[in-house]
């Protein structure tokens, strides 16, 4: 049980190193195949699938510096291959030249669901959800 959750936070510590590395091959081991993520709060929406979820995320901040942090996990096994998970959230980007804003500064909480898969943990769906956005808007605006 205490190894799961570790592995679990194991998994996530990947997640945060891998996006903000831009190791988009990285980060798809992290997901399952079918995961759904809903940033529906962040106005994208839903997506389903770990190949489009990256596609978007490439995107969206491909050209981005990007800095994910993730604390106090909550972290509930459900089964013997479920868990559910509420990470606190604090992220900052910043775009170059031409990007839809110049720097974003965000608070909020992560909403995930886990399987034990046989690779091991991975986050089968990921919802974000903001309590506040502090946004610069690009140069020239």
């Amino acid at each position: 049980m205490t190894d799961d959750v570790e592995a679990i936070k194991q998994l996530k510590a990947r997640y945060f190193r891998l996006i903000d590395t831009k190791d988009w091959d990285g980060l798809a081991t992290v997901f399952t195949d079918d995961v759904e993520v809903d940033l529906s709060g962040e106005g994208a929406g839903v997506t389903r699938g770990a190949t489009e979820f990256l596609s978007f995320l490439r995107s969206v901040i491909g050209d981005a510096i990007t800095v994910h942090h993730g604390h106090t996990p909550e972290i509930e096994l459900t089964s013997p291959r479920t868990a559910t998970g509420i990470w606190a959230l604090e992220d900052q980007l910043w775009w170059p030249r031409g990007g839809p804003f110049a720097h974003m500064h965000g608070f909020g909480h992560y909403h995930e669901t886990y399987e034990n898969t046989d690779a091991g943990w991975r986050i089968k769906s990921l919802t974000i959800t903001r309590l506040h956005r502090l946004l610069e808007p690009p140069p020239g605006n």
